[in-house]
């Protein structure tokens, strides 16, 4: 019997930015480093069967570890519309502890329900919901079907998609503030009979996902 078939959003590999610990968040955004492009390749080798759909944010990043996973696969690369990441607005290109805290900040108060926040001239939480959830709906209503054989894989940004499936799936803080993810690793989805979603990954965790970590001193995005 299949492994029923799941959304599995996978962050981008490493890249300069995330180096640099930069807020680096406007399209197309910096490359993948020598490191970020072998993750990208692994993540590839290591998928058991080829995405049934490969798609990928607008973003460098993104593109470039889509098309490493296409490689080791076969399975081609789509870019869809909407699934960047969070835009922080005046925050952009800053690695100074006092931006990451501000942003921080932020971040967790909309993992809280305080979604009307944003940095100034970035995007509220609810901003990022609207534009993304729609595409990933979108994804499973078409190919997440009750006989589908492969998962959908959507390369993406951590901050993002932490956001994304803690809303989709009811993954409760302050695990998904405490929990980030590092390159390549994903968040995996399961549709469910009522329309919903179940988490049966983040990151390295599986359920339940009750780890109560300290937040670290680094949290990438990106």
């Amino acid at each position: 019997m299949n492994t029923p078939a799941k959304l599995v959003l996978v962050r981008h590999g490493e890249t300069e930015g995330n180096v640099a610990k930069l807020l680096d968040t406007r399209v197309p955004g910096l490359p993948l480093t020598e490191r970020g492009v072998a993750q990208a390749k692994a993540f590839g080798a290591g998928l058991v069967r080829p995405p049934q759909v490969l798609v990928a944010s607008e973003a460098l990043r993104a593109r470039q570890t889509a098309g490493y996973i296409e490689a080791a696969t076969g399975s081609p690369a789509h870019i869809l519309d909407g699934l960047f990441e969070v835009q922080v607005g005046e925050l952009h290109g800053r690695s100074d502890p006092e931006a990451h805290e501000f942003f921080q900040q932020i971040y967790r108060a909309w993992h809280y329900g305080e979604l009307h926040l944003r940095a100034p001239g970035g995007e509220s939480g609810r901003d990022v919901l609207d534009r993304i959830v729609p595409v990933l709906e979108g994804l499973r209503t078409e190919f997440l079907t009750d006989d589908a054989e492969s998962d959908v894989v959507v390369v993406n940004h951590g901050a993002a998609m932490r956001l994304v499936a803690m809303t989709l799936a009811g993954v409760a803080p302050p695990f998904t503030t405490n929990n980030h993810l590092d390159n390549t690793e994903t968040i995996e989805l399961l549709p469910t009979a009522n329309g919903g979603w179940e988490c049966l990954r983040w990151g390295r965790f599986t359920p339940p996902f009750a780890l109560d970590a300290e937040p670290t001193p680094d949290d990438p995005m990106g």
